[in-house]
């Protein structure tokens, strides 16, 4: 399987990307190599391969979640530069048009 120069430029065009011939080249040849190599790896046996949600086989990286004492709304306003209430009161930072 291959890519031609034609199809570089018509994904070039769809890019809306402006590329010398010689970038075309270039990028005809790596291209070119992903695609062989990808080739390569549909060769090999896979049927007993277990499916990994990650590369390694460490598990989750997520924790359990466990309910655990949270900041009073009294604490987390104590030392607000502003309130309103029981709200943080702070500067205006979307203009109107």
């Amino acid at each position: 399987m291959g890519i031609d120069r034609k199809e570089i430029e018509r994904i070039a065009k769809l890019a809306k990307l402006k590329l010398s011939g010689e970038e075309i080249e270039s990028y005809g040849k790596d291209i070119n190599k992903i695609l062989n190599y990808m080739d390569k790896l549909n060769e090999l046996d896979t049927s007993n391969v277990r499916p990994l949600n990650y590369p390694i086989e460490k598990g989750t990286a997520f924790r359990e979640d466990k309910i655990s004492p949270s900041v009073s709304r009294e604490e987390a306003l104590k030392n607000a530069p502003a309130t309103d209430g029981e709200f943080f009161k702070v500067p205006k930072v979307i203009k109107n048009k």
